[in-house]
């Protein structure tokens, strides 16, 4: 088969990457187009893998939509001039250029309805099949359920093993205490009129943190020159076996402090989506690998943050909670590999017995 696979979001490198490695094996024919996201073009290099950019990125609204219809209409040419079958991925450009071509859209979507009413509005009617995971639960007929989330398509541990040589890089070991920090710029179009860590409270975090450990600063926007010296200077294909190895994880980002849980890494979130998104929402309630707080609980987050920095075996705590969610949820890759080879028969499989994907745990 001839397969589109679009990347929106570094994110969506790791969470594609097997899949597409192991439909390449099978003899598939693969297509990557991603737009001018030199993190996410900087993956796929790393990953060996051949990529078509179909555009920039903009923070405006209006220039949001304008760009938009240049995705669909340099995708669309793509499709058609290769006759794709199927078009796989995150991002709204695959439901619409599906509408307007033979290719089938599989589209992955781990968000509530409630933050991107755009996309639900305006992708989702489009789409043939939406897979998302089981702790969401939405109003339309296309999505289909299955037991896990994004980020185990990549951390799962038939695909991650955390590499020590990242600790050497620093100078660090693994008996070294030491924490990241993720902050994010807040762009994306569900995050209008959303908020995270202030600089204040930035600050107040790190002079809690020095007594510890090292203290290392990731950020998808400047950092701010009184904390250049924390910056991490690892590249960001490494960054997993970072925080597999890291005492804690706090910040204000969605998808690294999911990432953070289910590697066994205590997370502390900070954000106005805490407490209103299920995926996160599960990883906190059921099994205890996060803590998510609004901007204006901070003190609360800062009191919990001491109180687990004198806890001399959280990292083994952590792990048997990470045991128990690994055994609940399936390997993503493996049944998104399979979806994505058999479909439209899969989608018939599953919608007729949901219990299929059990194969894949």
């Amino acid at each position: 088969m001839k397969l589109l696979f679009d990347i929106g979001h570094p994110a969506h490198v790791h969470l594609l990457k097997h899949t597409i490695n192991g439909l390449k094996a099978k003899g598939h024919e693969i297509f990557i187009t991603v737009k001018d996201l030199p993190v996410a073009k900087k993956l796929l290099k790393a990953e060996g893998l051949d990529f078509i950019e179909i555009g920039s990125k903009t923070d405006s609204i209006i220039g949001k939509a304008i760009n938009q219809i240049k995705y669909n209409l340099k995708v669309l040419k793509l499709v058609r001039r290769n006759k794709i079958e199927i078009g796989i991925g995150t991002s709204i450009t695959l439901p619409h250029v599906s509408r307007l071509s033979k290719m089938r859209s599989i589209v992955l979507d781990d968000d509530d309805d409630s933050v991107e009413p755009l996309f639900v509005k305006y992708g989702h009617p489009f789409a043939n099949v939406i897979l998302t995971p089981d702790s969401i639960k939405r109003k339309n007929k296309k999505s289909l359920y299955y037991a896990g989330i994004h980020e185990l398509a990549y951390l799962h541990p038939n695909y991650f093993k955390p590499n020590i040589k990242v600790l050497e890089e620093l100078g660090l070991d693994h008996n070294s205490s030491f924490f990241i920090l993720r902050f994010v710029a807040f762009k994306g179009h569900h995050d209008v009129g959303q908020k995270g860590i202030s600089f204040d409270q930035k600050k107040r975090l790190i002079e809690l943190l020095k007594p510890f450990g090292k203290i290392f600063i990731t950020s998808e926007k400047e950092i701010e020159p009184e904390f250049e010296e924390y910056r991490l200077p690892v590249a960001p294909e490494k960054i997993h076996s970072l925080m597999y190895y890291a005492k804690l994880f706090i910040g204000d980002s969605q998808t690294m402090t999911t990432e953070a849980a289910i590697l066994g890494t205590m997370a502390l979130k900070c954000n106005t989506f805490a407490g209103g998104l299920s995926v996160p929402n599960e990883l906190e309630k059921k099994y205890g690998l996060c803590f998510s707080y609004q901007p204006v609980e901070f003190e609360k987050m800062f009191s919990h943050i001491t109180e687990l920095l004198k806890k001399p075996d959280l990292k083994k705590e952590m792990n048997d909670k990470r045991n128990l969610f690994l055994s609940e949820k399936i390997n993503v890759t493996a049944f998104l590999t399979w979806f994505v080879e058999n479909y439209p028969s899969s989608e018939s499989t599953m919608r007729k017995n949901k219990d299929h994907q059990d194969q894949f745990k």
